[in-house]
């Protein structure tokens, strides 16, 4: 996803970003907008325009935001940004390498939580080149964790899976589908003919979810069976 713990996000800043982190941006346009007498809630303390803005977390860069807008409304009861015209995230390891791919067609960030809600076509592609795609993610940096009650279409190099419910740990290694509908192999597979369209399907809410139990998906990488050798 153009996602992943966004420690991948620690995908879902992916998905994490750490509010309080140092922030180096490049930015066209910076407005911040006066307070007095409206609405803290609905008005920005800041507007900012055509960012490309990376974030640190503990003095590491770790993310890369970009993105047409972003509005700051730190004066709200509870204060969040908003990117209402999309966003694209990337997100790094202590190395400055890329784990984690995020797109989403407009994304919410509740500072207080250290939560981000992703909204719209929500597309992530993870260090194993796995991509995940839904209506709308939940990344709780907090809990180091991202979640989806939406449909939830996963394609693997082997196979493609489908699902309602979804659950994550931050890098998108160890996930689970809450009721699976379908697990198609990767070569076979045809959007809309043996599981769902992948746009068509990601509009679909859990409730539409058929009665199949959960089953739980381990990504395995290099590093990992080099552990497990040593």
């Amino acid at each position: 996803m153009k996602l992943s713990h966004m420690r991948l996000l620690p995908v879902v800043a992916a998905f994490a970003i750490a509010a309080t982190g140092f922030v180096t941006s490049s930015c066209k346009e910076d407005n911040p907008v006066a307070m007095a007498n409206i609405d803290a809630e609905h008005t920005p303390t800041m507007l900012t325009r055509n960012v490309e803005t990376l974030i640190s977390d503990s003095g590491v860069t770790r993310f890369r935001i970009t993105t047409p807008i972003w509005y700051v409304y730190d004066e709200a009861e509870e204060p969040y940004w908003r990117f209402p015209d999309g966003l694209n995230l990337d997100k790094f390891d202590m190395f400055f390498r890329k784990e984690a791919t995020v797109t989403a067609d407009s994304a919410t960030y509740f500072k207080n939580k250290q939560l981000w809600r992703l909204d719209g076509n929500v597309n992530i592609t993870n260090v194993m080149n796995e991509k995940f795609l839904t209506n709308q993610l939940f990344w709780d940096q907090r809990h180091h964790k991202l979640y989806s009650d939406s449909f939830i279409h996963i394609e693997r190099p082997d196979k493609v899976l489908e699902g309602y419910g979804f659950d994550s740990n931050e890098q998108l290694t160890h996930y689970a589908i809450r009721n699976v509908a379908g697990i198609f192999p990767a070569n076979s597979f045809q959007p809309g003919s043996g599981g769902r369209s992948n746009r068509a399907a990601a509009t679909d809410t859990v409730s539409q979810a058929p009665d199949t139990p959960a089953e739980e998906f381990e990504v395995v990488t290099e590093e990992d069976e080099k552990a497990k050798e040593d």
